[in-house]
């Protein structure tokens, strides 16, 4: 059996973290090795236990989720950090995103819903939204085209990209291109080798700094 994710709860109310940890604590794939009250504690405990998912809350008091996750991911960029909130305000959510951060959870959704998507931050499949990929789109534009590393990429690994970019799993993608999803995992290591990019939001972003998104699947 592999080792269970190690998981760091950040949160300043007692009664989300207990809510928070009765959640992971139903599945085994994640063990609960630390709790932190604020950013500041989220960093040092970071340091000290060095986990593999933090859950970290956007509004504290002496230091915020948003400064945190900056922080941490200067220092761990390993580290995978999802927001969890009550709220879906998306441009909180798209500040930790730039940030850094990994994704979110809303304290709303279901347990099952939760391991879902933590095992998938944890192994970089996890699909961005469709409201924060436009969002992404917005904020960059062709203006800023990189072109040295466009070479690298081959057309279908561009093909790829572009299915990433509008927010689709690894799943719908192998369907949509009529590959195995294994193919698929394996053309995102390598392009992400290629790219010295570590996930799919900092892929997300590259697509949309190329100008590349020509169209949202889906629409």
């Amino acid at each position: 059996m592999s080792q269970p994710f190690r998981v760091l709860i950040v949160d300043d109310h007692p009664h989300a973290r207990e809510g928070i940890q009765s959640i992971i604590r139903m599945d085994t794939s994640f063990e609960i090795v630390a709790e932190g009250r604020n950013g500041a504690e989220a960093i040092r405990l970071t340091e000290q236990w060095m986990p593999d998912i933090i859950l970290m809350d956007i509004n504290m008091p002496q230091m915020d989720g948003l400064e945190a996750t900056k922080q941490i991911k200067e220092k761990f960029p390993y580290v995978k950090i999802v927001m969890v909130t009550v709220s879906d305000d998306i441009t909180h959510l798209f500040e930790a995103l730039k940030k850094g951060a990994q994704g979110y959870l809303l304290k709303n959704l279901s347990p099952n819903s939760w391991h879902e998507y933590l095992k998938a931050i944890a192994v970089d499949e996890a699909p961005m939204s469709r409201e924060l990929a436009l969002r992404l789109l917005q904020e960059f534009t062709p203006k800023e085209k990189q072109e040295a590393p466009n070479a690298l990429i081959t057309g279908r690994e561009r093909e790829i990209l572009e299915w990433v970019a509008s927010g689709k799993s690894n799943r719908v993608i192998s369907e949509g291109l009529g590959i195995s999803e294994y193919t698929v995992k394996n053309h995102l290591k390598n392009i992400m080798q290629k790219l010295q990019m570590d996930n799919r939001v900092q892929l997300t972003r590259y697509v949309f700094e190329q100008g590349w998104l020509r169209r949202m699947i889906d629409q």
